[in-house]
């Protein structure tokens, strides 16, 4: 059976050169000419980014717009779309756009705010490297998730969504050549609703789950 690399990820995140937005207006705008990269960055590579508090919503738009509009209802719409359940970028960036000019629609006035709390949109690069794990047996998980740092648990879990035509994650993939032995972790696996967890909270998901 072919081993199971353990790699490594971080990002080198630099601005998206567009104007920052002050209001759910701009916003919307922004994310109507933005690169998908970018897109994709504030849906989905946000979680590997350093923070100090618990956000609502794990998605970057949805929480400044909790924060810094002050709208629940919009942050709620926004902080409920699941990015991964989307065939590809275009197809989020339009659904988005749809929640988002509804919200407009029924907006009496358009509140904006001041310098300093303004979003900056972003994208990055992803940068992987091998950490120099190599697991032969599928036993060897249990062994090896708890001391995983989260930037392997976000390429292995979400990343690889987006990197295998399956749209599945590494674990499971490979423990698909193991035969039926593996099956009903294979599927525990598929069915954590990772969208709402911390990277931290899905390394113990996963962990209880293979255990």
């Amino acid at each position: 059976m072919a081993p199971f690399m353990v790699m490594d990820c971080t990002l080198l995140i630099k601005m998206s050169g567009l104007p920052p937005a002050f209001n759910i207006r701009d916003l919307r705008n922004r994310i109507a000419i933005c690169r998908p990269e970018v897109i994709y960055h504030h849906f989905c590579e946000n979680l590997l980014a350093p923070t100090f508090d618990y956000p609502d919503f794990r998605n970057d738009f949805a929480v400044w717009v909790k924060r810094r509009l002050e709208d629940n209802l919009l942050a709620e719409q926004l902080g409920l779309i699941d990015p991964y359940e989307f065939d590809s970028m275009e197809d989020l960036r339009s659904f988005t756009l749809d929640i988002i000019d509804e919200h407009i629609a029924c907006l009496h006035t358009i509140n904006t705010i001041n310098p300093g709390h303004e979003f900056f949109l972003k994208e990055a690069v992803t940068v992987v490297f091998e950490t120099g794990k190599i697991l032969a047996d599928p036993s060897e998980l249990t062994k090896v998730i708890p001391v995983m740092t989260n930037g392997s648990i976000y390429y292995h879990f979400l990343e690889a969504r987006r990197r295998n035509d399956s749209r599945m994650d590494d674990f499971s993939i490979w423990l698909e050549l193991f035969g039926e032995t593996w099956k009903d972790k294979i599927s525990s696996l598929r069915s954590i609703d990772f969208i709402f967890y911390t990277l931290t909270e899905l390394k113990q998901e996963i962990f209880r789950v293979l255990r």
